[in-house]
This record gives structure tokens, C-alpha cells and sequence, in this order.
């Protein structure tokens, strides 16, 4: 085990973190916040802890597939912990545990809050919640693989282990320009929605702000009713973009070489697109009756169809309301999640396109015993290998899923809620259904449910394995 670049790489980790303080620094000295003494704490802390650990680079700077999954589950620690200082030292969230609740929610852009008004908060606090969400949604250490030069080819091992899906591979030949165009293409769409979201008559700040949290499919607004108030125009352009930012971006790589046959054989995205179409579609006629115009219930039914499958959270209505219909194919919603690659969460299509396939060829093997057939996605044979993963995830998704809501069932809330909370959680959206809606928040639960739904983010997030490595004893023997 190299002990010592897993605490170099994290030494970097808050060299970074006192870095993105600058932004939050900045907004309060605009506003002439008081919180600026608070950000400036939270700097001085991280960067010191960050400089005494990298004043010496190690020797042995290769890393393989179990320090990478270590480095990036204890890298999403260490940085939420120190992500929650500035919460308290400004007074926002005087409680760790719910600052703690708070940062992790913003930086697995889960988007879940135990915040029950955010409108008073400071503007540089506001600006911190949705910057996570940006940060969070294409990953810090990616971030860092695209600046520094960590450890060479090994690299891989910590992007496979932070980004979402079944499979993650290098678009070109070297990891590190693999990481500065999956940024590159990330600010360039983040830059597209700022503007498009000024166009239609926002501030500067506020879009700022909701493109950050979109981008990250994050989900923290900066209003009470996240984007109820908003303008229709509003609302379309953040559908647009979060079912953009759920999209494999792998496929706008192919866009910009101009490699259209390949986006036409890759199937996950069409599979995304249409899941969101018959859903938007169903609950349309399942609400239509709600709302004064046709118009209006479709719009509804769009943004909440996004907001849900790309895993953002955002609201402009309380479909905690809706019939049970609308209600059931959200919560179906919850679980699937936006595409591999993706800044979204949940499953993931790919993930269920495989499982789909993989049914479908036993059967054919149980009724014609002879014969050998092979899954296959967008033309190509699926490798034993990644089937064998696909099926793990799935049994480690249900015992964390089982055994969490288990844990929480001891706040005795009702079942929906409870249900819903660890959907919420463990699949990255934030508002669920029952006292978690729209309209509610998670403060209802106990510090130790809070735990466990910390837990929770922070699995769903890193797709499982990285955190549940951190118990296998085998990954400490020498």
C-alpha cells in the first residue's frame, strides 16, 4: 500500500479546497458580508493542513486499482468535512453533523438539505452550496488528474473509481487530456446555460448559481421554493440543461470529432431520451386536470421527469401532490438515473439495458440449452468481466439499500418517507416523497440517521465499491 501518495494526493485535495474558497471570498466581499472572516479561516485551515502534507513529493508515485478506490473514498471524506467548516464558522449550520449533511449532500450533488429556509442565508454562503454541486458533479480528483501531474499512467484507477457507470475509458490515449476535455466540454455547456439563464432575465448571481447546481445535477436553489416562482422560460432552459448534463459526455466528445455514426450506435443516450419522453407523456395525462392550461401541466411534467431521472432535485411544483400514478413512476424514476459518464446519479440506463439483455439471453439459454449467445450493447459482444460487476453492484446496491432503511426506521417515520429518504440518498436526487418532499427537508431525522444517509450519498456517489472497500479487511492486510 502506498501510504504516502494516498496522503499526498489528499494533501492536494485541500490545497484545492482553500482555492475554491476564493470564489464564496470574493461574492462576500461584493456584498459586504460579514462571512468573508469566515472564509478566510476556513482557507488558512485547509491550506496549512494541504502544505504540510505536500511540502515533499514520495518517491513512489505509482498507484493501482485498491490505492485508487482508497484515495478517492477517503479524498470525498476528508474534502466534505473540511467543505462543512465555513457552514458553521458563519453560523448558517452551528451543528456538524448537519453541516457535514449539508456539504456531502452539495458535493455528491445529492442536493438534499436540512436547511429549512435558505433565502436568509448570506449570498457567498448560497454561492458555496451550488459551487459544490459543481465541483462534485464531474469529480475534484478529475479535476486535479486534468491540472497536476499525479502519478502517470496510474491515473486511470482513480478516474475509474470517482466517475459514475459500469465502465469508464480514456476518450484519447493519455488520462490527463482525457480529464481537460470532459472539463473543457463541462464549462462550456456551464457557460451555455449562465448565459442562456441571463437571457431570460435572471441576475448575474442567481444564474450563477442554478447554472452551477444544474450542471452538477446538484440541485441546491437558492430560493424556498427552488424554481416555483421562476419564468416558463426559466424553467424550459434548466429542463434543457439537466437532461443535457444526464447525457454520457462521451457523446458530445464524438460530437465535436464529428464521429456521428458512433453517436448513432450508442444507444444508451436514445434509451435515456425515450424513458423521459413516455414518462413526461404519462404523467401529462396523469395531471393534466391539475392545472390551468395544458401547457402548464406539460411543462410540469417535463421538468419534474428531468429533475428526477437526471438525479437534480429542483422543483417547480409539489409532486408530492400528484396522483399515485405520477408519484410511482417518479419514484421508478429515482432508481434508473441519467447515463453513464454523466454528471447524474441513480443506476444508471446502461447499467439496466445490460441487466435487461442478460435476462433476456438466459431465458434463450434455459428454452434452447445448445446454444451460445452473447450480450450485446451497441453492436459489441459485453465482456464476461463487466457483466460480473454490473450483477455485484446490483446485490451491493440492495443490501446498502435494505440495510439503511432498516437503520433509519428507528426515528419511527412512516414507511414512505423513510423509503423515499434512502432513494433520495443512495441514488443522489434529494426530495423524496412524505415529510422529504418538496415541501419538507431532512431535518426531521435523528444525527444518527443523518449518518446513515451520509453514508448513503457519499455510496451512491462513488458507485458503491470505493466506500465499501474502506471495511473489507483484506484491504489493509500488507
Amino acid at each position: 500500500m502506498n501510504y504516502a501518495m494516498i496522503f499526498y494526493v489528499l494533501g492536494w485535495i485541500l490545497n484545492f479546497n482553500a482555492l475554491f474558497l476564493i470564489l464564496p471570498l470574493i461574492t462576500a466581499f461584493i456584498y459586504r458580508e460579514d462571512a468573508w472572516i469566515s472564509f478566510v479561516v476556513s482557507m488558512i485551515l485547509s491550506l496549512a493542513a494541504g502544505l504540510l502534507i505536500v511540502r515533499r513529493k514520495p518517491k513512489k508515485t505509482a498507484l493501482y486499482a485498491k490505492e485508487g478506490f482508497i484515495i478517492v473514498a477517503v479524498s470525498w471524506i476528508v474534502l466534505s468535512i473540511f467543505w462543512s467548516i465555513p457552514y458553521m464558522l458563519t453560523g448558517s449550520i452551528p451543528s456538524f453533523i448537519d453541516a457535514l449533511f449539508e456539504s456531502v449532500s452539495g458535493l455528491t450533488t445529492t442536493g438534499a438539505s436540512i436547511l429549512t429556509e435558505v433565502e436568509s442565508l448570506p449570498k457567498s454562503v448560497l454561492l458555496w452550496r451550488s459551487f459544490s454541486n459543481w465541483i462534485g458533479g464531474m469529480g475534484v480528483l478529475v479535476f486535479m488528474i486534468a491540472i497536476l501531474p499525479l502519478s502517470g499512467g496510474s491515473n486511470m484507477y482513480m478516474m475509474k473509481a470517482e466517475s459514475p457507470g459500469p465502465s469508464v475509458g480514456k476518450l484519447v490515449p493519455h488520462v490527463k487530456t482525457t480529464a481537460k476535455i470532459l472539463y473543457s466540454i463541462y464549462i462550456a455547456i456551464t457557460l451555455a446555460g449562465i448565459f442562456f439563464l441571463i437571457l431570460g432575465g435572471m441576475n448575474v448571481f442567481e444564474a450563477f448559481n442554478a447554472a452551477f447546481a444544474t450542471a452538477g445535477t446538484g440541485g441546491f436553489g437558492i430560493k424556498n421554493d427552488s424554481f416555483g416562482s421562476y419564468s416558463v422560460y426559466i424553467q424550459i432552459v434548466i429542463t434543457v440543461f439537466m437532461i443535457l448534463f444526464g447525457v454520457n459526455f462521451n457523446v458530445y466528445y464524438l460530437m465535436l470529432k464529428r464521429r456521428w455514426k458512433e453517436i448513432l450506435h450508442t444507444s444508451e443516450w436514445i434509451f435515456y431520451l425515450l424513458i423521459i419522453f413516455a414518462a413526461a407523456g404519462m404523467i401529462f395525462f396523469d395531471i393534466r386536470g391539475m392545472f390551468q392550461s395544458a401547457g402548464d401541466a406539460l411543462n410540469k411534467a417535463f421538468f419534474q421527469v428531468g429533475t428526477i431521472i437526471t438525479t437534480t432535485g429542483f422543483a417547480t411544483t409539489d409532486f408530492n401532490q400528484w396522483p399515485e400514478l405520477s408519484r410511482t413512476i417518479l419514484v421508478f424514476l429515482m432508481f434508473i438515473g441519467a447515463c453513464a459518464g454523466s454528471t447524474g446519479g441513480g443506476i444508471k440506463v446502461s447499467r439496466l439495458v445490460i441487466w435487461v439483455k442478460t435476462i433476456i439471453k438466459e431465458l434463450d439459454v434455459i428454452v434452447h440449452v445448445r446454444n451460445v449467445k452473447k450480450v450485446k450493447v451497441d453492436g459489441k459482444a459485453v465482456e464476461h468481466e463487466v457483466i460480473r460487476s454490473v450483477n455485484v453492484y446490483f446485490a451491493a446496491y440492495l443490501m446498502v439499500f435494505s440495510v439503511s432503511l432498516f437503520a433509519i426506521t428507528f426515528d419511527e417515520l412512516d414507511l414512505v418517507t423513510n423509503f423515499t429518504a434512502v432513494a433520495a440518498t443512495l441514488n443522489n436526487i434529494g426530495p423524496g416523497l412524505g415529510l422529504v418532499g418538496p415541501a419538507g427537508n431532512f431535518s426531521v431525522f435523528s444525527g444518527f440517521s443523518k449518518l446513515v444517509l451520509i453514508f448513503d450519498m457519499l455510496a451512491g456517489r462513488l458507485e458503491l465499491f470505493p466506500l465499501l472497500i474502506l471495511f473489507a479487511p483484506s484491504t489493509w492486510k500488507k
